[in-house]
């Protein structure tokens, strides 16, 4: 979504507050409020119509754009921490079986590292090596 609005050049209204009109307003001041508020306007209907249905209904009580977007942010930070400990713990209870190949194991433990490393976390190798290590059968 960010890109999103920064192709429609309406980033900054995330980033800025809207100008304050001075004791003495000049038409410059005045135009300048109206564009921020007509920016403010556009993304946050862009925002919104980015959104299922179901989610329309919640976050449509934002009147102001920072608040829906530090709301979608939150939301989401909050979900990609319990998708890195879900991956995490599936790594890590993780045990080797006789009725599978070790062949299909490993491959199975490569591609939850993987997952691992594409949610940015970073294993140390040896840590790796001394994990499939610990859960070969002690056969």
């Amino acid at each position: 979504m960010l890109f999103y609005l920064m192709t429609l050049n309406l980033v900054h209204v995330l980033n800025e507050e809207c100008p304050k009109t001075p004791e003495q307003p000049t038409k410059e001041t005045f135009n300048a409020i109206k564009a921020w508020k007509h920016s403010d306007f556009l993304c946050r209907n862009y925002m919104l119509n980015g959104l299922v249905d179901s989610l329309y209904n919640v976050y449509s009580s934002f009147t102001a754009v920072r608040g829906l977007w530090e709301a979608l942010e939150k939301k989401h930070k909050t979900e990609d921490a319990g998708t890195k400990k879900f991956i995490v713990g599936k790594f890590l209870d993780l045990k080797m079986i006789d009725s599978i190949t070790v062949i299909n194991q490993v491959e199975e433990l490569q591609i939850l590292i993987n997952k691992i490393h594409a949610e940015g976390m970073i294993i140390n190798e040896a840590f790796q090596v001394a994990s499939i290590i610990e859960k070969l059968l002690p056969s």
